[in-house]
């Protein structure tokens, strides 16, 4: 019932917006994880609506949903934003989590850029957990506007209640690439 709400409630806001939005698809590869992401408006200001499927080879996976408001200032590019989770670890319950976050995409030069994002949620915003964060940051190069190719490092836990152990789902570095169209 809850993926029903939020997969509803984004497809509504995408036809709010009733602007035309770039979508975009990417693929981040760790050592022993793998995230994919479809996003719609994720790289123009106003609304933007994305979701992902991250894998650990070791502390099972995480499916989410984003929905947030990007806005430049000057240069820089904040993105902050809401995330709603179903989560799968590998020691412990599924459930889901809401998460509030934020991203800054920062350009250095025409073709190269930084940026960094980092999400969290207390106990209170989720279901069988103590807390769920997840942070990455890194470098990007753009030689085309279609073509984004990333080099970062990725860390996302899930802190179970109880006794059970934490799982880390992703701590070490990446590199990804995403096309727009």
């Amino acid at each position: 019932m809850f993926k029903k709400v939020v997969v509803s409630s984004g497809l509504a806001l995408m036809l709010a917006t009733g602007a035309a939005q770039a979508i975009e698809g990417s693929v981040d590869v760790g050592e022993h994880y793998t995230n994919l992401n479809v996003g719609l408006g994720t790289t123009s200001p106003g609304l933007s609506l994305s979701g992902n499927w991250m894998r650990s080879d070791h502390d099972g996976d995480v499916s989410g949903l984003r929905l947030g408001y990007n806005v430049e200032v000057g240069s820089v590019f904040l993105s902050p934003g809401i995330k709603a989770m179903w989560i799968d670890p590998e020691d412990g319950k599924d459930g889901f989590a809401a998460a509030v976050g934020a991203g800054v995409s920062i350009p250095v030069t025409k073709m190269i850029g930084l940026y960094g994002e980092y999400y969290y949620s207390p106990e209170a915003f989720t279901d069988h957990l103590d807390s769920y964060q997840e942070a990455s940051g890194g470098i990007s190069f753009t030689p085309i506007s279609l073509l984004n190719v990333r080099v970062g490092y990725k860390y996302a836990e899930l802190n179970n209640k109880g006794d059970r152990k934490d799982n880390v789902l992703a701590d070490g570095p990446y590199i990804g690439a995403s096309l727009r169209f």
